[in-house]
């Protein structure tokens, strides 16, 4: 999906992230999402000077299948508060896809702030339960096939083309996790195979919240403001088996549209990468040479607070731009093995 924004009052260059905060990221919390997200919007807003009366529209992403309560966001709107009224909406996804309709209704021209949300508990429920029932009930599902699963058909395909291997893998996981050695983890077992415990993302829960803010807004608020300057998400078929799982379209697309290939090269990029053979595949599809630092944050393997993964590469794609970079890229995905792919680019101004 690309918009044209040639008839929009502003361009997409004077929309900016201009701050963000995640609540504390734990493997168990007994925290609400609700109260995760009082304290990450919080957050978000204090070092701006702004208050939630300062906020005229929010978007939440969360998923009610994975709450296991129906219009669960509602409750998370009580995070932002109901006074003033203000604008609202909420989108079943990660928080990435809440940051691009907030990124729209921003182009619309008529008001300045808004505020983005993606949270989630992973630990309420088994997720080889939970995800094999979102599959298509007639093909998919019978088959009991949880993301894992689908994961490792993909590493093995994306290893049959020559563009990972075991060693690969694990050396991507000892650099984003900041532990361990390549030795070490490849004694490990199988847990799908050719998949080990290393290459899987940890069980998180968490929240993120995000400002944006229009350009003239931005520059009066913060020194640096991160400016979306391409912004585009694109989806495949739903069945893997309709896809060649050793490329990412979609991913390559949204890239092309989001800018990627013209201007400044990019310094940074955040890929949501949730298993190591994926930041390899992603690193090949977007064409990312050494001199570009992927995951410094150390990505989805070190921390994976569903609904949140996504939009927490979008925030520290921007703090490389609040600390003086020029260009980085964000990216989030959703579905199995990389189904659907949203390409951010962020970049300063001197």
């Amino acid at each position: 999906m690309t918009t044209d924004t040639s008839t929009s009052p502003r361009t997409s260059t004077d929309i900016a992230v201009i701050g963000w905060a995640q609540a504390a990221i734990s493997r168990r919390t007994d925290q609400t999402e609700t109260q995760m997200l009082m304290t990450s919007i919080t957050d978000a807003l204090t070092p701006l000077g702004l208050t939630r009366a300062d906020v005229d529209f929010t978007c939440l992403g969360s998923c009610d299948y994975i709450t296991g309560q129906a219009f669960s966001f509602v409750a998370n709107l009580d995070a932002i508060g109901a006074w003033p009224p203000k604008r609202d909406s909420h989108v079943e996804m990660d928080g990435a896809w809440a940051l691009y309709e907030a990124w729209l209704r921003l182009h619309e021209g008529d008001i300045d702030i808004a505020v983005v949300t993606g949270s989630g508990r992973t630990s309420t429920g088994d997720p080889s339960l939970i995800y094999p029932m979102e599959m298509d009930p007639y093909v998919l599902a019978p088959l009991g096939a949880d993301l894992v699963t689908f994961a490792a058909l993909q590493a093995r395909a994306v290893i049959s083309a020559g563009l990972a291997d075991e060693k690969a893998m694990a050396e991507v996981a000892v650099r984003s996790r900041g532990k361990g050695s390549v030795e070490e983890l490849l004694a490990g077992e199988y847990v799908r195979e050719p998949l080990r415990r290393h290459d899987l993302p940890p069980i998180t829960d968490g929240a993120v919240a995000m400002v944006l803010a229009t350009g003239e807004r931005a520059r009066q608020l913060v020194e640096r403001p991160a400016y979306i300057t391409g912004f585009d998400h694109r989806t495949e078929c739903h069945n893997p088996a309709f896809r060649r799982l050793d490329d990412s379209p979609s991913t390559r697309i949204a890239a092309r549209e989001a800018g990627l290939g013209t201007g400044a090269p990019v310094e940074v990029a955040e890929l949501q990468a949730s298993f190591t053979h994926e930041e390899l595949l992603l690193r090949h599809v977007l064409g990312l040479g050494d001199d570009v630092a992927v995951n410094p944050s150390g990505g989805a393997l070190r921390a994976n607070p569903i609904m949140a993964t996504g939009l927490a590469r979008i925030g520290y794609a921007a703090d490389h731009v609040f600390a003086g970079g020029t260009r980085a890229l964000a990216h989030a995905t959703s579905g199995p093995c990389l189904q659907q792919n949203l390409i951010c680019v962020l970049e300063g101004r001197s």
